[in-house]
């Protein structure tokens, strides 16, 4: 699994960290998403779903 997002169209909501903190930040200067795992391990697969799931913005799409 690989984790695509699509900045331009983050809204800063925050909900992605909340979810999985081990795989997604906030810039300190936009509040916008960033990666810090983009290819998480098995254990880390259902955090990045759940994270897919509740972004308001759907800028965060998994690859298979």
């Amino acid at each position: 699994m690989k984790i695509n997002v699509d900045r331009s169209r983050c809204v800063g909501a925050g909900q992605c960290v909340l979810t999985a903190p081990a795989l997604f930040d906030q810039g300190e200067e936009d509040g916008l998403v960033e990666v810090l795992e983009a290819e998480p391990d098995a254990t880390q697969a259902a955090a990045a779903r759940m994270a897919a799931q509740v972004c308001p913005s759907g800028t965060i799409t998994l690859i298979h």
